[in-house]
C-alpha cells in the first residue's frame, strides 16, 4: 500500500468497527480531499482528508468511500465500496501513477471498486431503499452538495418505487471517537515520528548560533524530518527568537538570532499521516542567563507536574487547575504576580502569562479530533482512557512591553511540549530524545 506504514487489515478493521456503529439499513458516504490550487496552475502538496484516510489508507484525491449496512440482522452482505480515478496513461505521464479500481480492490481490501465517472449512476442505486444516510457534514463542502443532488435523483423516481432515506445523520462524531483511541500500530508510528521530530529539535540546538536567521534553523529542522522519512512538517514550524516567542503562532521565521536571547521552536514532522507536536526553548548562545534559567525551570517543573499526574480517569480540567495553581504560586514568589496569594489563585492570575491551554489530543491531526466534554464554563471534563495521546505544553510569556515586571524578565518566552500516551498504569512520554533539562541542553550546545 502506498504512503502508509499500516497494514490493510488495520483499515478493514476500522471500516468494520464504523459499520457496526451505523444504523441498520443505512449507507455512509465519505469523500476524499481535492487538490488545492496554490497559484495559477500549481497546487499545494496534497493532504488527504483525515477521516477518509482513517477508514481507507487511500491517498489519491476525489475518491469516495461507500459503506453499507443491511437492514436484516441475518444479512451479512455488508459492503465496503471505493470510487477512484481510473488508470489513464496520458495523465499518469504528467502527474504520476494512479492505483486504479482493480488494484485498489486488491491492495486496500474493498468489496468493490468503481471509477469516478460511475458515481452519478451507481450512488443513487446504493441510496435507494436505505432508511438512513450518513455523511461527514462540512468535512468536504463540495461533496455535501453532491449528496443532496443524489438524494433528489432518488426522490424523482418515487413513482417508479424508489425511496430515498428519510433520516440524514452527521457521522463525524463516530469517526472522531474511533480516532481518539489509538491502536498499537498507530502508536508505533507515533513513537517513530516523535523520534524523528525529537532528533530535529536536537539538530536545531546543535546548529543554532548568534547571527543566524530563524529560517536557517527552520531549514535544519525540515532537513532532519525529510531525511528520516517524515517528508512534510505536520504544521507550519514556529522558530521564534527572543520576544517573537511571545507571539503564540509566530511563523514568519525571518528575524536574526541575537545573543543572550532564547529561541522557542514548535515543530513536528508527519509520518504516514500521523503528527508529532514538540516544543523546545533554549538559549541561542548555549547558556541560560539566571533569569532565563529561573523561568525555564518553572515551566519545566509545571510540565513534569502535569505529566506525572496523567492516568486513566484524570482530565484536562484537573490538570489545568493543578498547573495553574502551581504557576500562580511560583510567579507570586518571584514577584511577577503581586497581591494576596489566595485571591490570585482564585482569579487564576497565572493566565496573564500562561495564556493558552495545557494540551490537546494528538493523532492524524495536530489538534486532533475527539470530544473534550467541555461544560458551559469551558472546563474539559472528559476522563482520560488508555490509548489516548495528548500534548502537554505549559508556557510562560513575558513580552518586552510588560512594564509591570522587573526588566530582567522582559522578553522571555518559554514553552515546553511533549506528546503523552495514556496507559493502563499511567502514561508514556513519546518524546524521548529532545533534550529539555537545563544541564542536557547546555551540555549538547557546548559541544558545537
Amino acid at each position: 500500500m502506498k504512503h502508509t506504514l499500516l497494514s490493510v487489515d488495520e483499515f478493514t478493521s476500522r471500516r468494520q468497527r464504523f459499520i457496526e456503529k451505523m444504523p441498520k439499513n443505512s449507507i455512509a458516504l465519505i469523500s476524499a480531499a481535492s487538490e488545492v490550487t496554490r497559484s495559477n496552475d500549481t497546487e499545494y502538496p496534497f493532504c488527504q482528508n483525515k477521516n477518509f484516510y482513517y477508514l481507507t489508507g487511500f491517498s489519491e484525491p476525489e475518491a469516495v468511500l461507500v459503506l453499507i449496512r443491511p437492514g436484516d440482522e441475518h444479512d451479512d452482505n455488508v459492503q465496503s465500496i471505493l470510487f477512484c480515478r481510473d488508470k489513464d496513461p496520458l495523465q499518469e505521464v504528467w502527474h504520476g501513477l494512479r492505483v486504479g479500481p482493480k488494484q485498489a480492490e486488491i491492495d486496500y481490501g474493498f468489496d468493490q471498486c468503481f471509477v469516478l465517472n460511475e458515481l452519478n449512476d451507481l450512488i443513487p442505486q446504493f441510496i435507494n431503499n436505505k432508511q438512513q444516510l450518513l455523511f461527514c457534514h462540512g468535512n468536504v463542502p463540495r461533496f455535501d452538495k453532491q449528496i443532496f443532488t443524489w438524494l433528489e435523483t432518488v426522490k424523482a423516481g418515487n413513482r417508479q418505487g424508489k425511496k430515498a432515506p428519510n433520516i440524514i445523520l452527521d457521522c463525524t462524531s463516530i469517526i472522531e471517537e474511533l480516532r481518539l483511541i489509538k491502536s498499537d500500530n498507530e502508536l508505533s508510528i507515533m513513537r517513530k515520528v516523535n523520534q524523528i521530530s525529537g532528533g530535529a529539535h536536537q539538530r536545531a540546538m546543535e546548529k543554532s548560533a548568534v547571527g543566524q536567521f530563524e529560517y536557517q534553523i527552520e531549514a535544519e529542522i525540515l532537513h532532519e524530518f525529510a531525511r528520516n522519512g517524515a517528508r512534510h512538517p505536520a504544521y507550519s514550524s514556529i522558530v521564534a527568537g527572543g520576544d517573537n516567542a511571545n507571539i503564540l503562532h509566530y511563523t514568519d521565521n525571518d528575524q536574526i538570532l541575537n545573543d543572550n536571547e532564547l529561541l522557542l521552536i514548535d515543530a513536528g514532522g508527519e509520518l504516514a499521516g500521523y503528527a508529532a507536536d514538540i516544543t523546545r526553548t533554549f538559549p541561542i548562545n548555549g547558556t541560560f542567563s539566571e533569569a532565563q534559567k529561573t523561568i525555564y525551570q518553572l515551566v519545566l517543573d509545571a510540565q513534569e507536574l502535569a505529566i506525572n499526574a496523567i492516568k486513566p480517569e484524570m482530565n484536562f480540567f484537573k490538570l489545568n487547575t493543578l498547573v495553574g495553581d502551581f504557576l500562580t504560586k511560583e510567579l507570586h514568589h518571584l514577584g511577577i504576580l503581586k497581591g494576596e496569594l489566595t485571591q490570585l489563585i482564585n482569579e487564576k492570575a497565572s493566565k496573564k502569562y500562561f495564556i493558552h491551554g495545557l494540551g490537546h489530543w494528538l493523532g492524524l491531526d495536530v489538534h486532533d479530533v475527539g470530544d473534550y466534554q467541555a461544560n458551559d464554563e469551558r472546563q474539559q471534563l472528559r476522563s482520560f482512557e488508555p490509548g489516548m495521546v495528548m500534548t502537554i505544553e505549559p508556557g510562560l510569556y513575558i513580552p518586552l512591553s510588560d512594564i509591570d515586571v522587573d526588566k530582567k524578565w522582559r522578553g522571555i518566552g518559554v514553552r515546553i511540549e511533549d506528546n503523552i500516551l495514556v496507559t493502563d498504569q499511567g502514561q508514556e512520554n513519546l518524546t524521548v530524545n529532545a533534550p529539555k533539562s537545563i544541564i542536557d541542553i547546555e551540555r549538547l550546545m557546548s559541544k558545537h
